[in-house]
């Protein structure tokens, strides 16, 4: 099975099993983001902070996956959303298309260096000029249960932070010094680290950064 192929057949088969805890701060988004504003959830899994948008005053959101499962989960609980199942390789919009980005727990599943930047290149091209990425995610994190994993995984993998479940999902924490050059294109406003619990019932560090789209604005 191709690795691309491998991905989606994990996430089809998590769609109803996994519950997602990336906490929403609509308020980081609000005083950036108009009311009319278009919004991307990249990644959107079930649906669950898109309706969190919707709710938040954000009529004009879009969430797209590359899981066909994880769509079809998140119209049967979210019937009045606009979900959309892609795949892997672009984002199906033209340049400059939205106001903002949602990318949460999303890097996390993408363990190569290469389709995270061509992730970041993806979504500044839709951004609009000072479009807001709103990042969540998972970095390096300090104890001894992720060091032990780290260190096991590192040679097979070739990057310290990434890991393969028992259940088959292969993850990764980053260190913070990658996530800031993967955002070389955007300028980062605000950043936080908080703690949360994990789609496993773990507890663990997250950072969510909110950033603008400062160069090299796309055309359509």
């Amino acid at each position: 099975m191709r690795e691309a192929d491998a991905k989606r057949s994990y996430w089809d088969r998590m769609a109803t099993r996994r519950t997602f805890t990336h906490p929403l701060r609509a308020e980081l988004i609000r005083n950036r983001v108009p009311a009319a504003g278009r919004i991307l959830d990249y990644g959107c899994g079930y649906g669950r902070t898109c309706a969190q948008l919707v709710e938040a005053g954000y009529p004009d959101v879009v969430g797209v996956d590359t899981s066909a499962a994880m769509i079809r989960q998140g119209l049967h609980l979210h019937p009045h959303l606009k979900l959309r199942h892609i795949a892997p390789d672009a984002i199906p919009f033209a340049g400059n298309t939205f106001a903002a980005c949602l990318l949460f727990a999303v890097l996390t599943c993408i363990p190569e260096n290469s389709n995270q930047q061509r992730l970041a290149t993806e979504l500044h091209r839709v951004l609009q000029p000072n479009g807001i990425l709103y990042l969540s995610d998972y970095p390096l994190q300090s104890n001894a249960r992720n060091r032990k994993r780290y260190d096991r995984f590192k040679d097979e993998f070739g990057t310290f932070g990434v890991f393969r479940l028992p259940d088959g999902g292969v993850f990764r924490h980053h260190a913070m010094a990658w996530i800031y050059a993967l955002m070389s294109d955007f300028s980062i406003l605000r950043e936080e680290t908080f703690e949360v619990t994990t789609m496993n019932g773990n507890p663990a560090k997250i950072f969510q950064i909110i950033a603008k789209k400062t160069s090299g604005d796309a055309e359509a």
